[in-house]
């Protein structure tokens, strides 16, 4: 993609390279042959992952934008801080709950300019949902299971798409939370906002579908309280900041912020209000 970069332009591309990468990590799932392995950190990382990132690098390799995932992640500071557009992106989100097979994880892909989630792109596999947003666009979910043939250009998709938020929030507080990583400091959190709200309901669900939920309405809160990464997060970031959600430092009013030279973010809120 030569010439001047048009934003409206990338978002079907992000949404066909989420959607392919999330058939293949569907081949190995429905495959039962995950061929687990264990990275240095000690995390576990699948053929799933494995195919899903080549197949979404080798579609977005065509923007001629640089291009960063968990999956390869190996790029140093030097080089990535010269960057002021380009893809983030996590290829199979919710590694434990792919192999757990509860249906929780995710393609996320996000477009970072200067530090800043522009566009967001989610897919949910087994549940053919997309969510996806963009600045000066909003925030939309839709239903691929429903689709005879998939739009080719924005305003396809667009029409197709539900915007968000979506649905009224519950009479209920509800606070949304990390299904594998609860931690003591999360549960004083939720403590504390049982003292404030009449009545406070805890969901807990895995991957990035938690963003999804605060930027749908089905949620108030997502508070995550210890260690996340980059590319876990930015695609959701972009969804609910778009969807008239924030998204920020715990304990701080500044919004997470991407291509550090550490890629760990710190704890964070994703907040409706």
């Amino acid at each position: 993609m030569k010439g001047a970069i048009h934003v409206d332009v990338l978002l079907p591309i992000a949404i066909s390279a989420a959607i392919r990468g999330g058939q293949k990590i569907l081949e190995v799932y429905q495959s039962g042959v995950f061929d687990v392995q264990l990275k240095t950190d000690n995390t576990p990382v699948t053929l799933a992952d494995r195919l899903s990132h080549s197949t979404i690098k080798k579609i977005l390799d065509n923007t001629n934008l640089p291009f960063l995932s968990e999956e390869g992640k190996e790029i140093p500071y030097i080089e990535r801080k010269k960057w002021d557009l380009f893809w983030l992106v996590d290829p199979l989100d919710g590694t434990k709950e792919f192999i757990g097979r509860n249906g929780e994880f995710t393609v996320n892909i996000a477009l970072i300019r200067k530090k800043e989630p522009i566009l967001g792109v989610i897919y949910v596999p087994v549940q053919k949902i997309l969510y996806f947003g963009m600045e000066n666009t909003g925030s939309y979910k839709v239903d691929l299971g429903v689709l005879s043939q998939y739009p080719d250009n924005i305003d396809g998709w667009l029409n197709e798409g539900k915007k968000l938020p979506v649905s009224g929030k519950t009479g209920n507080f509800r606070i949304v939370c990390s299904r594998s990583h609860i931690n003591a400091e999360t549960e004083a959190l939720i403590e504390d906002m049982k003292k404030k709200y009449e009545r406070v309901e805890f969901v807990s669900i895995g991957s990035s579908l938690k963003l999804c939920m605060v930027a749908e309405g089905l949620a108030y809160l997502y508070p995550r309280l210890g260690p996340t990464m980059e590319w876990d997060t930015a695609a959701g970031h972009a969804i609910a900041k778009f969807a008239g959600c924030s998204v920020t430092v715990y304990g701080k009013d500044i919004p997470l912020e991407y291509n550090k030279e550490n890629l760990q973010n710190p704890w964070f809120v994703v907040n409706s209000a």
